[in-house]
C-alpha cells in the first residue's frame, strides 16, 4: 500500500502535502548524525539559477521550496539561461551543478520528490497547493530535457537492486515516473531507445515499471517500433506477460501489427503462468476485430486448457487436509482456492468481451458449434455457454440455449463432462446458478426425449454441489415441474426428486414440505406417477431415519380423505399413497429396539395394521378399489423387502380366501340359472380324479351380473360379493405371497396351472348372432375373464424349472391363441361393448370407452385396412395386430389338440383392447427359450403309456413376440409419442406397462440380450421355413405347396423378430460408455451364429460379423414390410460400429435388390395399397441415403424407370423397377424430388471465378 501511495503521489501529485512531512520526519530521524552542509555553502550557477527562479534548495530530510507557480519557475530558468553571456555552456555548467547537487542520495531523494510551496506573508493566491519535483519541473524545459534523462538514467542503475527503501519510496520507479506526460519529449526515439537498453539489464520488479510506463512516456510515432520490441521480449521472457500485454493494450498499433502480437501471445498461451492467463485472454479478446473474430476465438477455445489449472480432486482433498491441520504448504503449489479465483478472472475477461462485442459473442457459439467429436468437448465449453447466457448481450441467451440443446441432443456434451465441471469448478459454477437453473429447466420441458436425462443430471449436481439457497430453488423447480403434468417432464422430476431422497436424505428432509405441496395438484398425474410420488414421501415421511416426521400428520388426513371418498379416481389414489405408506413404514429394519418379535417397533406395527385394515374396509365396496388394492399389494411384495410381521399379515388369509371365493371342488354339475349351459373346460389333469377343483369363472360372473341388477333396489348384501374382476389380481398377491415364503417354490398353489375353469362349450361362437345383446356382452365378458386367468397363470409358473411345468404353460399359451381367435369374432358381432378393466391403475370409464368403441364399429367393414387404427396384421389366433404391419389381413387360426378344425370368420382388431389384458410380466419372454419339450404320461402301473410333444408353434411365437415387441418399444424407443402434451394420449400408451415401469431401460436392454441366443433361432427357423417353401414351390411364393395360414403366421413371426431386433439395437443406452460391454456381449451373439470364439473380437469385427450374419437372410424375405424391417435393422447394426460407411455400398445393393423384386403375397395376389406404399417409401429412401451417387441413382429411376411404366399397360410395372407401378408413382416421385433438393442444397454458392472459368 504504501509503494502504490508514494507511487500516486509523485505521478498525480494528490496528497502531496501529507507525503512530504512523512519523509521530512524519516530523514531527520535517519540522518541526525550526518554533518550538515550550509544551504549557502553551495554557490553553483544551478544554485544560484534556482534561488532567483524561486526555488530554494533545502538539505536532509526537508523538502525543496517553492515560492511561484511552476510555469512561473520554468520560464525564469529558460531566460536566465538565454540571457546570460556565457550561453550556451552555461547550459552545461547548470548540468554539471545539478548532477554534483544530486550525487547526494538525500538530495537526490529530495529533487525527486514533490517540492513544498512557500507562502510569503502568508500569501497564498500565488502559489497553487501542490507543485511537481524540481527534476520534473526541469525536464518540461525543452533545452534541459534531454541531458536531464541522460543524467537520471545513468543514475538509476545506482538504486535498482536497493528495492523499496524504509520510507516505502521506490527509487527507480520514482525516476521513471518523471518521465511520464511530459508535454513534448524532445528526442521520443532516443529515450525509447534508451529505457528499452535499461528493460534489458535491469530486475524484473524495475522492468515491469519500466515496461508499463512506457505508453505515458512515449510519442504516438514510437507505438509501432516499441510494440514490436516488446512482442520480441514477451516470446523471451513469460514473467513480464502481465506489464507487456498491459502496455501493449495501451498502445496505439496498426491492425497487422496488432494481429502480429496477437499470434506471438497466443503461441507463449501454454507456457503463461494460470494467475497471468487472466490478462492474456483479456489482451487476445479485445483486440479482436470483427473480420477475425472467429479464427481468434477458435484458436484460443483450443489453446486454453483449464482442466489443466486445477489440482486433481485427491490432491485438492489432500490439501485442505493439511491445511486444516496448519501444515504449512508451500507457495509454489497452486491452492484450489486460488486456481479458482484465476479462473474466475478469466471467464470476467470473456463476459467483459462477449457482452461489449456482438462478434466475439457469435465467434465463441460458432466455435463450440463447430466442434464435432464427444473427446473434443472442453470444460471451457460449458462455461462459456452459462456465460453467454447469463449475460445475454446481443441476444445471446438464445443461441447459447440452442447450441447448448444441439449438443446434448447429438451427445457431443455428456454427463461425464458436466460431473468435471461441477467437481473441479463448484466456485466458478456457482456464480452461474440461474443459467444452470434456467437451461436445465429448459431441457426438462424439452419435447425432445433425448435432452431430457441430461436436464435431470444438471439439477442433481447442482443440488449435490451447491449450497441450501440453490438446494431450495432445485427442488423448488423439481416440484413446479411436477405440477406441470406434462407427461415426460413429470416422470424425470419424480425420477430425480427420488434420486435425491435415496442419496441426500437429511438434506431432502428440509424440503419435505416443498414436495409434499405436490400433493395438492395429484388431478394431473398418472397412477404410475402417484405411486412415485407417495414412494418418495413416504420414504422422507416414514423411512428409518424419519427426518421429515414433520409431514407424518399431513399425509395421514391425505390418504384418509382420499380413502373416504366416492370417486374412483380419488379412492384409486388414496389407495396407491396407503400401500406406499405401508411399504415405507412396515421396511425390514435391521438392529432395531423397542421391537416385538420382530425388528418392526410395536407401534410402527400397530400403525401398519391399522393402515391395512382401513384401506381393506374401504375397498370393499367396489371390485375395481378391492383388484387395484390386491395389485398394489403384489408389487409391494414384489419390489420391496418387508418386515416378517408384516408378510405374514398380508399373507395369512389369501391362500383360504382364494380358495373359498374362487374355486370349487370338482363334482355333480352346477345348478343355477345362467345363460349358458355349464362345461368344464380346459382342464391339463385330467388323470388326477380325485379332489380335482376348478376355477368358478361363469357361475361367479352370473351371479355378479345379477348382483347389479339388484343393487338399485337393495344396497345391503348381508353376503359377501365376490367379483370375477378380483380373480386374477387376487391371485398375483397369492402368488407372489407364496413366492416369497417358499423362496420361489409354488408347489402349494401348482394345482392352478393345470385346473380347469367353469365357463360353456365354446361353439356358442359360431351362433353369435342369434345371441341376445345381453348374452352377447356375457360371452365376451367370460372370455375377457379366462384369458386374463390364463394370462396371470402363466405370469406365475413360466419360471418352473419341471418339463410337466413347462409343457402346461405351453398349453395355456395355446389356450390364450385360441380364445382370442374367438373373442376376435365376438366382438365383431357385439357393437358398443367395453370389457372389464383388467388394469386398475388406468383412468377412468369415459376415457375407456371412447378410445374402445369406434374401432369395434369399424372392423367390421375392415377388409381393405383403411379405416383401421393400425395398419394390421392378424398374425395369428392371438390376434397379433401389429401397429407397423404385415401384409397378411385376414386370417384363419389354427385350433389347439383335441379341438376341431372349423371356418373362422373374420374378426375384429385387439390392438384397441389390449388395455383390457392383464399385463405379461417380462420373465414370460423365457418361454421363447423353449424349442421341443416333452414328457411321458404314466398309467398308474408307472408305464410308458403314451409320449406328447409339444413345440412352441407359430401361433404362440408371434404372441409372444408381439409382446416383447410392445415391451421393448415402450421401454428402449426415444420418441416425442411417449411424451404427448395431451394427458390422455400418454395414459393410453402406457396403460399395460405397469411392472414394466418397475424395471430400468438398461434391465430391460439385459433381458433382450439374455434372450437373443433363442431369438436367432427362431429366426433361423423362419428363414429355413420360407427357404424350404421356395424350393419345394420351384422358387414362387404362392405356389401349390403353399399353406395361407402358416404362410401368414411365419411371416408375421419373421416380421416381429426383426423389429425386435432392431429396436433392440436402436437402444439410445448403448452409446453411454457404461454399456459398452452389453453391446459387445450382444453383437457377439450375432457374430457367433456365424463365427466362434467371438469373445476375442473387437467392435468392429463383431459389427462386420453381425452384419454379415443377418446379410444371410435376405434371400427369404416374405413381403416388402419384412424386407424393409431387415434393411433397417442392418443399418443400425452397421452405425454401432462407428464406421457405418463401411457397410453403406451392401446396404444399397439389398435395398436395390428389394425394390427390384415382386412382391407376392401367398394367395398370389400382388402386394398394394398403403401398407404396401409405406414400407416402400422408407426402403426407396434408405437406398438412395447409402447410395454413392445420389444423382446418378435418381437419374437412373428417372431415366430408366419411369419411360417403362409409361410404356408399360395399365396393370404393368417398369421392368428394371417391379415395385414402380401406377400404384406407386407418387411414391417414387416423393422421394425422388426430395433426394434432390437435399442434393442441391449441398452444391455450394458459385464464386465470380466460376463465372469467367465458363465464358473461357
Amino acid at each position: 500500500m504504501m509503494r502504490k501511495k508514494r507511487r500516486s503521489s509523485v505521478d498525480k501529485g494528490e496528497g502531496a502535502a501529507a507525503t512530504a512531512p512523512k519523509v521530512k520526519k524519516s530523514r531527520s530521524t535517519g540522518r541526525q548524525q550526518k554533518e550538515a552542509v550550509p544551504e549557502e555553502a553551495n554557490q553553483s550557477v544551478f544554485a544560484v539559477f534556482l534561488r532567483g527562479a524561486g526555488v530554494t534548495l533545502k538539505q536532509g530530510g526537508t523538502s525543496n521550496e517553492i515560492a511561484v507557480d511552476q510555469v512561473v519557475f520554468q520560464k525564469r530558468i529558460q531566460q536566465q539561461l538565454q540571457k546570460s553571456p556565457r550561453y550556451p555552456g552555461i547550459v552545461q555548467e547548470f548540468i554539471t551543478g545539478l548532477e554534483s547537487h544530486i550525487e547526494d542520495p538525500e538530495r537526490f531523494r529530495n529533487c525527486l520528490l514533490p517540492c513544498v510551496p512557500r507562502l510569503p506573508d502568508g500569501d497564498s493566491s500565488c502559489v497553487s497547493s501542490f507543485q511537481e519535483s524540481l527534476l520534473r519541473m526541469l525536464l518540461g524545459i525543452e533545452m534541459l530535457q534531454t541531458s536531464i534523462i541522460n543524467t537520471l538514467l545513468e543514475k538509476l542503475p545506482e538504486f535498482m537492486l536497493d528495492g523499496t527503501g524504509d520510507s516505502g519510496l521506490s527509487v527507480p520507479r520514482v525516476i521513471i515516473n518523471q518521465f511520464k506526460w511530459l508535454d513534448r519529449v524532445v528526442d521520443s526515439k532516443e529515450l525509447a531507445a534508451k529505457l528499452m537498453e535499461l528493460v534489458s539489464v535491469a530486475p524484473v520488479e524495475v522492468q515491469r515499471d519500466i515496461i508499463t510506463s512506457l505508453p505515458e512516456i512515449l510519442e504516438d510515432s514510437q507505438h509501432n517500433d516499441i510494440a514490436r520490441e516488446l512482442n520480441s521480449l514477451l516470446q523471451e521472457n513469460t514473467q513480464l506477460t502481465v506489464p507487456i500485454l498491459d502496455a501493449l493494450s495501451s498502445l496505439n498499433l496498426s491492425s497487422s501489427l496488432l494481429t502480429e502480437v496477437r499470434g506471438a501471445v497466443m503461441a507463449t498461451l501454454a507456457a503463461v503462468q494460470l494467475e497471468d492467463l487472466p490478462v492474456v485472454v483479456k489482451f487476445i479478446l479485445h483486440s479482436v476485430s470483427a473480420s477475425d473474430a472467429y479464427e481468434v476465438v477458435h484458436n484460443l477455445r483450443k489453446k486454453l486448457e483449464l482442466e489443466q489449472c486445477v489440482l486433481p480432486p485427491v490432491l485438492q482433498a489432500s490439501q485442505s487436509r493439511l491445511k486444516s491441520k496448519g501444515a504449512a504448504v508451500s507457495a509454489s503449489t497452486p491452492a484450489a482456492g486460488s486456481s479458482q479465483d484465476s479462473i474466475s478472472l478469466i471467464l470476467d475477461g470473456i463476459k467483459s468481451a462477449v457482452r461489449f462485442q456482438k462478434t466475439i459473442s457469435e465467434a465463441w457459439l460458432k466455435a463450440i458449434e463447430s466442434v464435432d467429436e464427444v473427446e473434443d468437448h472442453k470444460v471451457i465449453d460449458l462455461l462459456v455457454l452459462f456465460i453467454l447466457h447469463s449475460t445475454n448481450a446481443n441476444q445471446s441467451r438464445r443461441g447459447a440455449e440452442r447450441v447448448f440443446k444441439l449438443k446434448v441432443r447429438t451427445g457431443q456434451i455428456q454427463d461425464v463432462l458436466l460431473q468435471k465441471t461441477f467437481r473441479d469448478y463448484i466456485q466458478v459454477m456457482r456464480g452461474y446458478f440461474p443459467s444452470i437453473l434456467a437451461l436445465a429447466q429448459s431441457l426438462l420441458r424439452s419435447p425432445d426425449p433425448c435432452v431430457v436425462p441430461f436436464g435431470g443430471h444438471m439439477y442433481r449436481h447442482a443440488f449435490t454441489a451447491f449450497d441450501s439457497y440453490c438446494q431450495q430453488e432445485v427442488v423448488g423447480s423439481l416440484v413446479t415441474h411436477v405440477c406441470s403434468g406434462v407427461g415426460g417432464e413429470v416422470d424425470m422430476a419424480l425420477e430425480l426428486l427420488s434420486g435425491l431422497v435415496t442419496e441426500k436424505p437429511s438434506e431432502m428432509a428440509l424440503y419435505a414440505v416443498f414436495v409434499k405441496g405436490i400433493l395438492d395438484y395429484m388431478d394431473n398425474l398418472t397412477p404410475q406417477q402417484i405411486r412415485r410420488l407417495f414412494h418418495l414421501l413416504s420414504r422422507l415421511a416414514f423411512g428409518q431415519q424419519q427426518q421429515g416426521s414433520h409431514i407424518q400428520d399431513d399425509m395421514h388426513i391425505v390418504i384418509r380423505k382420499q380413502l373416504s371418498s366416492t370417486v374412483p379416481k380419488y379412492k384409486r389414489i388414496g389407495i396407491i399413497g396407503a400401500v406406499m405408506i405401508i411399504g415405507s413404514m412396515g421396511s425390514f429394519r435391521p438392529k432395531v429396539k423397542d421391537s416385538q418379535n420382530g425388528s418392526l417397533p410395536q407401534e410402527t406395527f400397530r400403525q401398519v395394521s391399522a393402515l391395512l385394515e382401513l384401506v381393506q374396509s374401504s375397498s370393499e365396496s367396489s371390485p375395481e378399489a378391492s383388484a387395484l388394492y390386491y395389485d398394489e399389494l403384489a408389487n409391494l411384495i414384489l419390489s420391496s423387502t418387508l418386515d416378517p410381521q408384516v408378510q405374514e399379515m398380508i399373507g395369512k388369509s389369501v391362500l383360504d380366501v382364494f380358495q373359498d371365493d374362487f374355486v370349487v371342488d370338482l363334482g355333480p354339475d352346477e345348478t343355477g340359472s345362467f345363460p349358458f349351459p355349464v362345461r368344464v373346460m380346459y382342464n391339463l389333469d385330467e388323470e388326477e380324479s380325485q379332489g380335482a377343483i376348478a376355477i368358478n369363472l361363469m357361475p361367479l360372473l352370473a351371479k355378479d351380473l345379477q348382483n347389479k341388477g339388484e343393487q338399485q333396489s337393495q344396497t345391503k348384501k348381508a353376503h359377501k360379493r365376490v367379483s370375477p374382476l378380483c380373480l386374477s389380481p387376487f391371485f398375483r398377491l397369492l402368488r407372489l405371497c407364496e413366492e416369497k415364503r417358499h423362496q420361489g417354490d409354488l408347489e402349494e398353489i401348482d394345482a392352478l396351472l393345470g385346473c380347469p375353469l367353469i365357463l360353456t362349450d365354446m361353439d356358442i361362437v359360431d351362433k353369435i348372432e342369434s345371441l341376445s345383446k345381453a348374452e352377447k356382452e356375457f360371452l365376451c365378458t367370460l372370455l375377457f375373464h379366462t384369458i386374463n386367468w390364463f394370462r396371470e397363470v402363466i405370469n406365475a409358473f413360466c419360471r418352473q424349472k419341471e418339463t410337466e411345468m413347462k409343457m402346461k404353460v405351453m398349453t395355456r399359451l395355446q389356450n390364450i391363441t385360441y380364445l382370442q381367435s374367438l373373442l376376435e369374432r365376438t366382438l365383431a358381432g357385439t357393437l358398443g361393448y367395453v370389457p372389464p378393466f383388467a388394469n386398475f391403475d388406468g383412468e377412468s370409464t369415459d376415457a375407456i370407452i371412447l378410445s374402445s368403441a369406434a374401432p369395434v364399429n369399424k372392423a367390421k367393414k375392415d377388409r381393405s385396412g383403411k379405416k383401421r387404427k393400425a395398419p394390421g396384421k392378424n398374425s395369428s389366433g392371438s390376434s397379433s395386430q401389429l401397429e407397423e404391419g404385415t401384409e397378411a389381413d385376414e386370417t384363419q387360426q389354427e385350433q389347439p389338440e383335441k379341438e376341431k378344425e372349423k371356418e373362422v370368420k373374420q374378426g375384429v382388431s385387439l390392438v384397441s383392447y389390449r388395455q383390457f389384458f392383464r399385463e405379461l410380466d417380462m420373465e414370460v419372454l423365457s418361454v421363447l427359450q423353449c424349442g421341443l419339450l416333452s414328457r411321458s404320461l404314466l398309467d398308474s402301473e408307472l408305464q410308458t403309456k403314451v409320449r406328447e410333444e409339444v413345440l412352441l408353434g407359430p401361433a404362440e411365437l408371434a404372441f409372444l413376440l408381439e409382446d416383447m415387441l410392445r415391451k421393448v418399444e415402450f421401454c428402449l424407443t426415444a420418441t416425442p409419442a411417449k411424451r404427448a402434451p395431451f394427458l390422455k394420449g400418454r395414459t393410453d400408451k402406457s396403460v399395460g406397462f405397469s411392472h414394466l415401469q418397475q424395471k430400468s431401460s438398461k434391465d430391460i436392454a439385459s433381458c433382450c440380450v439374455q434372450l437373443l441366443p433363442a431369438l436367432c433361432s427362431h429366426l433361423e427357423n423362419c428363414h429355413n421355413h420360407f427357404q424350404t417353401l421356395l424350393s419345394e414351390n420351384n422358387g414362387v411364393v404362392d405356389g401349390p405347396a403353399t399353406d395361407i395360414q402358416e404362410h401368414q403366421l411365419m411371416s408375421s413371426a419373421y416380421q416381429l423378430l426383426l423389429q425386435v431386433l432392431n429396436t433392440t439395437f436402436s437402444w439410445s443406452g448403448f452409446s453411454q460408455p457404461g454399456q459398452r460391454s452389453l453391446l459387445k456381449k450382444a453383437l457377439g451373439v450375432l457374430a457367433g451364429r456365424l463365427k466362434e470364439g467371438g469373445a476375442e473380437l473387437n467392435l468392429e469385427q463383431l459389427v462386420k460379423h453381425s452384419f454379415k450374419y443377418l446379410l444371410n437372410f435376405s434371400s427369404t424375405m416374405p413381403s416388402l414390410s419384412t424386407a424393409l424391417c431387415l434393411s433397417q435393422l442392418l443399418s443400425t447394426v452397421s452405425e454401432r460400429g462407428g464406421n457405418s460407411a463401411a457397410f453403406r455400398e451392401q446396404t444399397a445393393s439389398l435395398a436395390r435388390r428389394f425394390l427390384s423384386q415382386e412382391w407376392v403375397t401367398a394367395s398370389g395376389e400382388k402386394e398394394r395399397g398403403n401398407k404396401f406404399n409405406e414400407p416402400l417409401q422408407t426402403l426407396l429412401r434408405i437406398y438412395l441415403e447409402h447410395v454413392d451417387d445420389v444423382l446418378k441413382a435418381v437419374e437412373e429411376i428417372a431415366g430408366e424407370g419411369i419411360p417403362e411404366l409409361i410404356n408399360a399397360s395399365k396393370d404393368e410395372s417398369s421392368a428394371s423397377w417391379p415395385t414402380l407401378n401406377r400404384q406407386t408413382f407418387l411414391v417414387f416421385y416423393k422421394v425422388l424430388m426430395a433426394e434432390l433438393e437435399r442434393a442441391v442444397r449441398k452444391i455450394p454458392a458459385g464464386k465470380i471465378s466460376d463465372n469467367m472459368e465458363v465464358s473461357h
